[in-house]
């Protein structure tokens, strides 16, 4: 590492390991502090909007808010329909992408043969499928904040 080949020729320049020891510790500081500020990922939000019946379907809004610089060409939802009593509906994928950087964006999609009515909530149990421009990305399900401006809530 270059920083630490600067502070061992200071060091070897100034000797005392009184001096050497808070420039050893400093560096190590900024460092750390640089690599953890470089690597912590955007939240990405997604929050249930709007249910309507269509036919024998419910048809949901979902708004996607990527506020972040990262742009995802592969972004899907792995959805668990609870009923009002809690008991497991439906489960279904649902594709969002892209995910673009510094937008917000609105995804429809039907969730067959189910009224809008009978669903008491709705797990977003995976991201099932996450890329970025450098590939496949782990741990998108962690980038994830909900929310609902539902009486259905929309959890994770």
């Amino acid at each position: 590492m270059q920083c630490y080949g600067i502070i061992s020729r200071v060091c070897r320049r100034l000797g005392p390991a009184a001096i050497c020891l808070p420039l050893i510790l400093g560096g190590a500081l900024m460092s750390w502090a640089t690599t953890e500020a470089a690597e912590a990922p955007t939240t990405i939000g997604v929050e249930l909007n709007r249910l309507e019946d269509q036919g024998g379907n419910c048809r949901a809004f979902i708004v996607v808010r990527n506020p972040g610089s990262t742009d995802y060409s592969g972004f899907a939802l792995d959805l668990v329909i609870f009923d009002r009593g809690g008991t497991i509906m439906r489960r279904l994928a649902i594709d969002v992408a892209p995910v673009r950087p510094a937008k917000t964006s609105v995804k429809v999609f039907d969730i067959p043969e189910t009224t809008c009515n009978a669903i008491g909530s709705i797990l977003v149990n995976d991201v099932i499928h996450c890329r970025d421009a450098s590939g496949d990305v782990a741990g998108c399900v962690d980038r994830l904040s909900t929310s609902s401006k539902l009486a259905v809530s929309l959890m994770k």
